[in-house]
């Protein structure tokens, strides 16, 4: 018998508290129902292997009608949300993109010959290298058609649409074999970043400051949904588009990652223990403002999508 597909969220309707809910067609159905002792996704995600069958029994069985899902609003879907950790400069066209638009080389090379200064780089540290990581906080982290609050301070707020992926076990000195079983399911999230806040001139030897330039209330859209991994065949394999007020910025697939979802995971793991509600967000293909020298003003519109993961749409003010 072939299993319902359906989604994971978290939602309110203006009366009572945030829910976690299943949809299924459009159509959202209340976990509680099925399982009311996990009040929040938090706690399904605490006990996912559990969970998930659970749940899938009321995809493939709904109780009752459900309810509309536009009729709600959709919130990021883990809440409360877990620990962010961040893959940087993890998109082969990506950091070629972002080397010469900041002529990161040779002092008066060409475009070209930076260009291909980053990819033989980038070449050589996805065969012999080491992924990049920082740390994210879970109160930046906003809903899938939130407003985006560009702050006050720094210049330069750019774009980057990532996918997420979601933690759905205790994860320790995991192999890159093993990685993918420790997945929960995976979401959409736009890492946005102050790029005048990135270096530290007053004391370079620190080199970046991802506290500073990342973190910003609402810099997370997330969502709006967590796709579980056994309706996501290949993670490697997923379209990823921003647009602009309604111009296409970001193209890319994640097939363009220089160290793919597992080895992400695998390298976390042997550094830190990865929480069940923990998100991965994986690097962000080219097409930043940065390559265009456009960055986001008030009044922006932002739509984004994964294939298979949703859409956001977020403005900025």
């Amino acid at each position: 018998m072939s299993q319902t597909p359906f989604s994971l969220g978290t939602f309110a309707d203006g009366q009572s508290g945030p829910f976690p809910g299943i949809v299924v067609d459009d159509r959202v159905y209340d976990t509680r129902t099925v399982l009311p002792e996990a009040t929040t996704t938090s706690d399904l995600l605490a006990d996912w292997d559990t969970s998930l069958e659970v749940l899938q029994s009321l995809a493939d069985a709904p109780e009752g009608d459900g309810r509309p899902v536009g009729e709600l609003t959709v919130l990021a879907p883990v809440q409360p949300p877990g620990q962010i950790f961040g893959a940087g400069a993890n998109y082969r066209e990506h950091v070629i993109q972002i080397t010469v638009a900041h002529r990161l080389g040779k002092a008066g090379a060409t475009e070209e010959e930076l260009r291909e200064q980053a990819a033989r780089e980038m070449d050589e540290r996805a065969a012999h290298g080491e992924p990049y990581v920082w740390v994210g906080v879970p109160s930046a982290i906003s809903g899938p058609y939130d407003d985006v609050i560009l702050p006050s301070i720094g210049e330069n707020h750019d774009w980057e649409l990532e996918l997420g992926v979601v933690i759905g076990r205790e994860t320790r000195e995991v192999s890159r074999d093993e990685a993918l079983d420790h997945v929960a399911g995976y979401t959409i999230c736009n890492d946005l970043t102050t790029r005048s806040l990135v270096p530290r001139p007053d004391i370079p030897m620190m080199g970046t400051d991802w506290m500073r330039a990342k973190n910003q209330p609402t810099f997370y859209p997330t969502g709006p949904y967590l796709v579980p991994a056994r309706f996501v065949p290949d993670p490697q394999d997923l379209d990823i588009t921003l647009r602009l007020n309604g111009k296409v910025m970001q193209k890319g697939n994640t097939n363009d990652m220089i160290f793919g979802v597992a080895a992400l995971i695998s390298y976390i793991s042997h550094r830190v223990t990865l929480q069940p509600g923990d998100m991965i967000i994986t690097g962000s293909p080219q097409g930043n403002g940065s390559h265009y020298g456009r960055f986001l003003r008030a009044g922006d519109v932002m739509e984004s999508e994964i294939t298979g993961l949703g859409t956001q749409r977020n403005l900025c003010r």
